[in-house]
């Protein structure tokens, strides 16, 4: 009989706190994301480093970095948290089949579906949760969601795209801004402006959300890096950059910021993701749900 692997006490909620500190490069932003203090947040990567035997990280005036051990432990630890959250997910999912999660990104209203779902399966618990843009794959592959309203373009190995509808793109700039008098916009008009870059994007998303190259090849110019989606409004109310986004997002805008059309580029898609092999009854629901609620026609595919 083969001996079992030794028991290891790894508490996840320490190893999820030191990933987030490796991706934001620094323990206040990092304990932001985690509300707690930054003292409490010490406290947890020095409880972690005791239970591995080993620093994981520095710190220094630049913000922090991970040292030569830490390096070998985040790829691991994040395989194990996503290993973890699988585990939940499947198990609970088998023992309470009547349970679905729907995520949506950005702007993109949810509620009609849900109320739906919510009348025609009153013994189902139905959860909805707001899910980063830049976390779709991952939020779907780890099942911290079983179907998900957000944008292409994302990755889509293994998950099922059902396009719902269309939005126009438009050009979001600020309200004295040299074109902001305009009835619409072409890509001729904003050759030379600069758009925000959002750091670690993914690259694809972001050369579709800039048209970048544009179509005469040349590279769209480069504006301000930004932490987050939610910064965006900031630089371009400031006339640092302006921004082409969809049609449907920010409905309501700072009075400062105007939405432009923007003519001669391809529409926006919203689309509802699942994972392939969802067996998930009521995620089959949700979609002809979604279907009925938000598009007249809607086209499936299997990337």
């Amino acid at each position: 009989m083969t001996d079992a692997p030794p028991a290891v006490d790894l508490d996840l909620r320490l190893v999820h706190s030191f990933t987030l500190v490796a991706e934001h490069g620094h323990f206040g932003r990092a304990a932001e994301a985690l509300h707690v203090t930054q003292p409490s947040l010490s406290r947890q990567i020095n409880r972690l480093e005791k239970q591995l035997g080993a620093r994981l990280l520095d710190r220094g005036p630049q913000g922090t970095r991970l040292t030569e051990a830490g390096e070998v432990f985040l790829p691991q630890a994040r395989a194990l948290l996503r290993t973890a959250s699988r585990m939940v997910a499947q198990t609970r999912a088998v023992a309470s089949p009547g349970h679905v999660t729907i995520g949506y990104t950005g702007d993109l209203i949810i509620t009609p579906v849900v109320r739906e779902m919510r009348r025609r399966h009153p013994d189902a618990e139905i959860r909805a949760q707001h899910v980063q843009i830049t976390d779709v794959q991952a939020a779907l592959h780890d099942h911290r969601v079983d179907a998900l309203l957000t944008r292409l373009p994302f990755p889509t190995e293994g998950l099922q795209v059902t396009i719902l509808y269309e939005e126009p793109r438009v050009v979001l700039m600020p309200i004295d801004h040299r074109l902001a008098h305009k009835d619409f916009l072409t890509l001729d008009d904003i050759a030379d402006e600069p758009v925000p870059r959002l750091r670690r994007s993914d690259p694809v998303w972001s050369a579709y959300w800039n048209i970048d190259p544009r179509p005469d090849g040349r590279p769209a110019p480069d504006g301000p890096i930004i932490e987050a989606l939610e910064d965006k409004l900031e630089v371009i109310a400031a006339g640092e950059a302006i921004a082409i986004t969809a049609g449907g997002q920010f409905p309501t805008l700072r009075p400062d910021i105007i939405a432009i059309p923007l003519h001669g580029v391809d529409p926006a898609h919203v689309v509802l993701a699942t994972r392939r092999d969802t067996r998930n009854r009521l995620v089959n629901a949700f979609r002809q749900y979604a279907q009925e609620q938000l598009t007249g026609s809607a086209t499936t595919t299997d990337p």
